[in-house]
């Protein structure tokens, strides 16, 4: 069953680059006591994650936190290095880009999907969350194939 809004997230650790290196970061450690708006992605550097869903929380990032957000998360299901690189080379220093590399959180919030069929195993579905305090306040799911109401603008609007 997937989570829902007025649910708290599920216990989970992730990793993202510190110093250089993946470290472990639980969801406590990202979401308690604080506001966060989180977007996941099905892969990085893949077309529509690049081209829209990314560079769109790039540029208004600075709008979101205007409205109380402490952070901005980006996650999928990918490792840490290359969650990083992709942040990089999309000048994401605003967000957190965290690798959900084995898929646990993305299966713990039952939004997980068969990607198999394009190569890809299994991987988040597209969605964006505004979270209080660890408790899910917004969710917005896409449907299979589509980017609309996981935008960075519809979460903007959200706020």
């Amino acid at each position: 069953m997937a989570i829902s809004e007025g649910d708290k997230l599920p216990a989970a650790t992730m990793h993202m680059m510190k110093d250089g290196r993946p470290t472990a970061v639980t969801t406590d450690d990202l979401f308690a006591g604080k506001k966060v708006v989180l977007f996941a992605v099905p892969g990085a550097y893949t077309p529509t994650c690049s081209q829209a869903h990314l560079p769109g929380f790039v540029v208004n990032a600075d709008a979101i936190k205007a409205k109380g957000v402490d952070e901005i998360i980006c996650v999928s299901v990918n490792d840490a290095f290359v969650m990083d690189s992709w942040g990089s080379d999309k000048n994401a220093d605003e967000l957190l880009m965290v690798g959900d590399g084995n898929g646990e959180f993305a299966k713990a919030l039952g939004l997980e999907m068969d990607g198999s069929g394009f190569g890809l195993g299994t991987r988040s579905q597209r969605y964006a969350m505004i979270v209080d305090d660890g408790v899910v306040t917004k969710l917005n799911v896409e449907a299979p194939g589509q980017f609309e109401i996981s935008s960075a603008e519809a979460m903007l609007e959200a706020l």
